[in-house]
């Protein structure tokens, strides 16, 4: 890249997977995965600043919300979203229920904005579940999500990153445990992996 290109922006868009506590964070990336690929870049890619956007709890229908203010307003080069599993979960703790039309709906709300207002390159990362007794339910909510999101990632020309495929072979080399405690929030562990396979999955888009 040439020393008089601007910077460029990677917007991290999520929930509590992306958030990792970056609220509490002084640099406001949290001790997650966004946080490893920040310092993936901090030397040798001064020209990549990383922002980290995520907030605890969020469903599709909060990344609405907020799309204009966390993401539209900062004019991304790249958005990564990360979202999915508070709209599986929320049904089975407090009935509150995102049917998958709904889930759709949402989500191309959110990549069409990206799309038509920001000239960002759009990464989606899909939700994940690894083994847990008191979760495995959460699959036949989790699944039909998933391929939605694979079908929009194609349709909008976005990069998918298949996380739960990936997780779930390095927990079988492992444990599901030592990837994601409670199948759902990494470890120092899980977030490596996360990590590195978003680093992986657009090396070529930031080459």
């Amino acid at each position: 890249m040439s020393s008089d290109a601007r910077d460029r922006t990677i917007l991290f868009f999520g929930d509590s997977i992306t958030d990792a506590g970056r609220r509490d964070d002084p640099a406001g990336l949290g001790d997650g995965y966004v946080r490893i690929i920040a310092e993936h870049f901090a030397d040798a890619r001064p020209d990549l600043a990383v922002v980290n956007r995520g907030i605890s709890g969020n469903r599709t229908g909060d990344l609405i919300a907020r799309l204009d203010a966390d993401c539209i307003d900062e004019a991304p080069d790249v958005v990564s979203i990360l979202i999915g599993i508070n709209d599986v979960w929320r049904r089975y703790d407090d009935g509150d229920a995102t049917s998958a039309e709904q889930f759709e709906a949402n989500l191309r709300t959110i990549l069409t904005a990206i799309r038509e207002r920001t000239s960002a390159a759009i990464v989606i990362l899909e939700p994940f579940l690894l083994p847990a007794t008191d979760k495995l339910r959460f699959r036949e909510d989790l699944d039909p999500k998933i391929e939605i999101e694979r079908r929009l990632a194609d349709e909008f020309g976005a990069i998918f990153v298949p996380v739960d495929d990936v997780l779930a072979q390095h927990a079988t080399q492992r444990s599901p445990e030592a990837i994601a405690g409670d199948g759902i929030h990494p470890t120092p562990a899980g977030h490596r992996i996360l990590a590195d396979t978003w680093l992986d999955a657009t090396a070529d888009l930031l080459a």
